[in-house]
C-alpha cells in the first residue's frame, strides 16, 4: 500500500479484506510494534478485571511483572496470530479456529516450560480459578482459548485495519516515531525486570508495587 494519508478507513478496510493490500516494510514494522504494545496492555486490563471476580475478596490485584500495564505473553500471542492468520484474514471463522489452536498451544507450552524449568513455578494456574472447564494441567482451559479466539477477531478485524489506516494518515516519520517509542518503552521495562533483581539486586516492578501497598495474587 503506497503512502496515502487521505485514504478513508473504509477503503483501507476493503483492501485489507482483499488480495490487493500491499504494505511497505516500514508499515509492517510499525504494525507489529503497535500491536505488541496494544495486545500486552489489553491482556493486563483483562487480567486486572478478571482476578477481581476470581479472587472473591472485593479487591483488585496488580498483574504482570512490569512497571507499565503490559503482559508479555499476550503480546507474543498477538504476533503469532497476525503471522499465522494473515493469509486467511478474509475468513473470520478460520481466523477464530486457528487462533484458538495457536494461543492454546502457546499457553500450554509456555506454562509447562516455566513449570519444568522453574521447579514448579506457575505464572497462572487454572486448577484454582473459576470457569476452568476443559482444564489441562492448570496450563490451559477452554475458557481461556475461547477468549483468545474472540480477542483475535477483534485484533484482526478492528485493531489491525485501524493501525494500517493510521500508518496512511500519518507521515512515515511520525508513525514510526510513535511505534518505536511505545515499543521501546515496554521493551526497556521488560528487560529491566528480567535482569534487575536476579543479576543486579535492583528492585523490580513487583517489589516496587508491593512497597507501594499493591497486592499480587501470589
Amino acid at each position: 500500500m503506497k503512502k496515502g494519508g487521505k485514504k478513508s478507513l473504509r477503503r483501507v478496510y476493503r483492501k485489507y479484506l482483499s488480495d490487493r493490500l500491499r504494505l511497505e516494510k516500514w508499515q509492517w514494522v510499525g504494525l507489529l510494534m503497535v500491536r505488541v504494545v496494544f495486545a500486552g496492555f489489553v491482556g493486563w486490563v483483562s487480567e486486572y478485571i478478571f482476578y477481581y471476580f476470581d479472587a472473591g475478596t472485593g479487591d483488585f490485584y496488580m498483574q504482570g511483572g512490569n512497571f507499565l500495564p503490559w503482559i508479555n505473553i499476550y503480546a507474543i500471542g498477538a504476533v503469532l496470530i497476525i503471522v499465522s492468520c494473515w493469509k486467511i484474514r478474509r475468513y473470520p471463522w478460520a481466523v477464530f479456529l486457528l487462533s484458538v489452536v495457536v494461543t492454546g498451544a502457546l499457553e500450554f507450552i509456555g506454562g509447562w516450560l516455566v513449570y519444568v524449568i522453574g521447579n514448579g513455578t506457575r505464572y497462572w494456574d487454572y486448577n484454582v480459578e473459576i470457569l476452568n472447564f476443559g482444564n489441562i494441567g492448570g496450563f490451559v482451559c477452554l475458557r481461556s482459548v475461547l477468549i483468545f479466539g474472540f480477542s483475535a477477531l477483534f485484533l484482526m478485524y478492528v485493531v489491525v485495519p485501524f493501525i494500517i489506516w493510521l500508518s496512511n494518515k500519518m507521515s512515515k516519520r511520525a508513525f514510526l516515531a510513535l511505534a518505536i517509542t511505545l515499543f521501546t518503552l515496554v521493551m526497556v521495562d521488560e528487560v529491566y525486570n528480567i535482569l534487575a533483581s536476579k543479576f543486579f539486586g535492583w528492585p523490580d516492578a513487583m517489589e516496587f508495587y508491593r512497597n507501594m501497598g499493591w497486592r499480587y495474587l501470589s
